[in-house]
């Protein structure tokens, strides 16, 4: 609770969450439910783009993260939320899987990489890495599990395309979190050849 940097990261990846938790599932209803898709080849894409994009991803982020440090490799997968939401609201067809999952497979596979690895750096020495992956995916999967309610509910009420740019909002409060301590982030992330 005192670590300032992991309390950031757990709030941050909880926005994400929720905005991320509901969007494979509300764009695959929508698809269908416009008589745009079929549902069992739909289903299948959705899995494969996100999970061959996902693979790539967290190979980059392995050198990235050497590179110049897990700040930016959040930063980026932060950021493709936003952008998915915006296609997802936008584009409500068949072949919108593609962009809409490779998104996704980019923030999932950045993540992947990032997130144990910070956790790791931050709680070096502690003893108490294993209980602050944890803490942060605790924190994370509220998020997560809270998102197909408000999900559905924003879905019902006001129709796919809002649901899918307000979805993707969310991510914008896991941005300004993240740039608006980034003084206090970067030292804290950096990694590899990217430490002073």
């Amino acid at each position: 609770m005192r670590n300032k940097p992991l309390l950031i990261l757990a709030a941050a990846l909880a926005c994400f969450h929720l905005g991320n938790g509901a969007m494979l599932p509300l764009y695959g209803l929508a698809v269908v439910g416009m008589g745009k898709g079929d549902p069992a080849m739909f289903t299948a894409t959705t899995v494969m783009v996100a999970q061959a994009v996902m693979i790539v991803a967290s190979l980059v982020a392995m050198k990235l993260a050497d590179r110049r440090g897990y700040w930016l490799v959040l930063l980026i997968s932060f950021a493709a939320l936003p952008l998915r939401g915006v296609l997802a609201g936008t584009f409500i067809e068949h072949w919108g899987v593609w962009p809409v999952q490779a998104l996704d497979g980019i923030g999932a596979g950045l993540q992947s990489v990032a997130v144990p690895g910070l956790i790791a750096c931050l709680l070096d020495g502690t003893g108490r890495v294993n209980v602050g992956q944890g803490a942060v995916m605790t924190v994370q999967g509220v998020g997560a599990s809270l998102s197909p309610a408000i999900g559905g509910w924003l879905a019902q009420m006001l129709g796919y395309h809002a649901t899918f740019l307000i979805l993707g909002g969310f991510a914008l409060v896991s941005l300004g979190l993240w740039i608006g301590f980034a003084a206090t982030l970067r030292p804290a992330c950096a990694t590899g050849a990217s430490r002073p």
